[in-house]
């Protein structure tokens, strides 16, 4: 009777140690399956931002233009006035057309950084569910 009741008890746990493995499985798929909605979430965010991005430096691209030749051909036409030479007036304000330029672009570059457009809140997440995962193993 003891050898039977020993073989009920090890069928019992080995039913046992399945349904936990099974149920470990089965959150760790779920599990899984958030962190891919989140990641899917967040790349769409970053997406965004990047949109975002492109467009400020599209429409400063656009609407600069149009401001800045009328803007350079004033400066040109006062520094023509106040003295200077045609070619140097007209020099002297292209530079600061670059200059102006330059800034917008470094403006919209920063914005795509890749620092700032990694999904870090699913980083974070991954790396607490390395941990959950490696707690319920151990």
């Amino acid at each position: 009777m003891s050898i039977q009741n020993d073989i009920r008890t090890s069928q019992n746990d080995l039913r046992t140690i399945s349904t936990l493995v099974g149920d470990a499985l089965s959150q760790f798929a779920k599990l899984f399956q958030n962190e891919v909605d989140l990641a899917k979430a967040e790349f769409g965010e970053k997406v965004q931002k990047v949109g975002g991005a492109l467009g400020f430096i599209a429409g400063g691209a656009v609407l600069v233009i149009p401001a800045l030749v009328m803007a350079l051909f004033a400066l040109s036409a006062a520094l023509i006035a106040a003295g200077w030479s045609q070619p140097i007036a007209y020099l002297t304000s292209a530079i600061l057309a670059m200059v102006i330029a330059g800034v917008l672009f470094a403006i919209g570059i920063n914005r795509l950084d890749a620092r700032n457009l990694a999904p870090q809140e699913t980083i974070r997440q991954l790396e607490k569910d390395k941990d959950t995962v490696k707690g319920m193993v151990r």
